[in-house]
């Protein structure tokens, strides 16, 4: 509603007394233009733009009007936000802060490890189940985005980890039926919540002092960013972290190339 408050107030200005059935392609355009020079950000426009062209779709299936005004209208660019991501230190940082005399601590380390270690998505972590564990093999099984299956490796660190928390800590809980085979387990037996992992994550990152914007998804952010760093392959960090199309694993070389700027900027005597 906001976002047609904004469409009635530029006919207003400029198209006094027209009605939804006189706006045609062209005052739309003019209304974008007029939205960018009120220095409305491309992403706000483009989303302001979905909802024109759900409204005058609504028109339409209405008989309200006899075309549609918003089909030919295009988006404007919104480009690709890089995400933010953590450097090694500041990981390891963050897990120095972790209580280990407790077995939440246990827990939480664990979950570290594995955020970053596997590049997991936290509906992932938080659904992983301990017969996903294949530590002969090195590697744990990961149902992805769309029930798509996919088998991610673990490193020694994190699986190290994941045992040191099942053996010591998770064992001492008793798992509510649904969740005797969930891998991370709170105080009461059932399985993790999203919000619970991601107060674990941001606290750890208040502790160790890191001002930057911080998720579970940073940790993935960064395990993809560090391989890519390294000279990973790009196909099999696209294989790694589940993604469909390899365009969507590509913002990671564009954050590559920025760090390496960062560093000659940082770096040379005469940048």
């Amino acid at each position: 509603m906001r976002d047609l408050d904004k469409l009635v107030h530029f006919m207003e200005m400029e198209y006094p007394g027209k009605g939804p059935g006189k706006v045609t392609l062209q005052v739309l355009k003019e209304f974008v233009s007029w939205l960018n020079k009120t220095g409305m950000s491309p992403r706000s426009q483009a989303r302001l733009v979905s909802a024109l062209k759900a409204f005058f779709k609504y028109l339409l299936l209405e008989n309200i009007i006899e075309s549609d005004p918003s089909e030919l209208l295009d988006s404007p660019r919104t480009g690709r936000k890089l995400p933010d991501f953590l450097t090694i230190k500041e990981i390891e940082r963050m897990i120095s802060q972790i209580d280990l005399s407790t077995p939440e601590g246990e827990r939480n380390k664990a979950i570290m490890e594995v955020l970053y270690g596997c590049g997991l998505r936290v509906s992932e972590l938080i659904a992983l189940k301990i017969t996903d564990i294949h530590p002969k093999a090195g590697y744990i099984r990961i149902i992805g985005k769309g029930n798509k299956e996919r088998l991610v490796p673990v490193g020694t660190k994190a699986l190290k980890q994941l045992y040191i928390y099942l053996d010591s800590a998770r064992v001492h809980i008793d798992p509510a039926k649904a969740d005797a085979d969930t891998v991370f387990l709170s105080k009461r037996g059932k399985r993790l919540s999203r919000q619970m992992v991601f107060y674990i994550v941001k606290d750890l990152a208040e502790k160790a002092g890191i001002k930057k914007t911080i998720s579970p998804h940073t940790l993935r952010h960064s395990f993809a960013t560090h391989l890519v760093e390294g000279g990973a392959d790009l196909r099999a960090v696209q294989e790694m972290l589940g993604h469909v199309s390899i365009t969507t694993t590509e913002i990671y070389t564009h954050l590559d190339r920025e760090f390496i700027r960062q560093n000659i900027l940082d770096h040379h005597p005469r940048a």
